[in-house]
Order: C-alpha cells, then sequence, then structure tokens
C-alpha cells in the first residue's frame, strides 16, 4: 500500500469512527468518554487530512489555496485518482 493510500485509508477510517461517535453522542449527550473520543478522532482526522493536502494535494475543491486561479482542476478528478 503506498504512502497516498495509507493516508487516505486513515482518514475514511477516522470519518467512520467520527460518524459513530456522533449517533451515539445524539443518544447519550452526556457521556464524556464519548466526547473525548469524538475530540481526539477529530484531531486525528484534521492532522491527517493537513499532511495528505501537504503531500499529495486537496482532497476537496475547498481545500484548494490557490488564489489566483481555480487550481482544483489541474489534478485528476477524484474518480480517476488511484
Amino acid at each position: 500500500m503506498s504512502e497516498k493510500e495509507r493516508l487516505m485509508k486513515k482518514i475514511k477510517e477516522y470519518d467512520f469512527a467520527l460518524k459513530e461517535l456522533n449517533l451515539y453522542l445524539d443518544t447519550h449527550p452526556n457521556c464524556r468518554r464519548a466526547l473525548a473520543m469524538f475530540r481526539k478522532y477529530s484531531d486525528l482526522r484534521k492532522k491527517s487530512v493537513e499532511e495528505y493536502i501537504s503531500k499529495f494535494g486537496p482532497i476537496t475543491p475547498d481545500q484548494s489555496n490557490n488564489d489566483q486561479r481555480w487550481s482544483w482542476i489541474d489534478d485528476p478528478w477524484p474518480w480517476e485518482r488511484r
């Protein structure tokens, strides 16, 4: 597995954990342990996304940081990426 694939897999795993914790917290809003886990995985996801962007470019259009032109179209489209 390439580094790019490894990072994207990690981001997807964090997304899954965050979604599950979100659902749990909707029904258990006072669970401090779940809230702490949500914050932990949110931070881990943020760091992984930042690392991915710095090495491989944006994942979504809003992460493109070019102020001169719409550079999102310069890279392969998400479904063309490997």
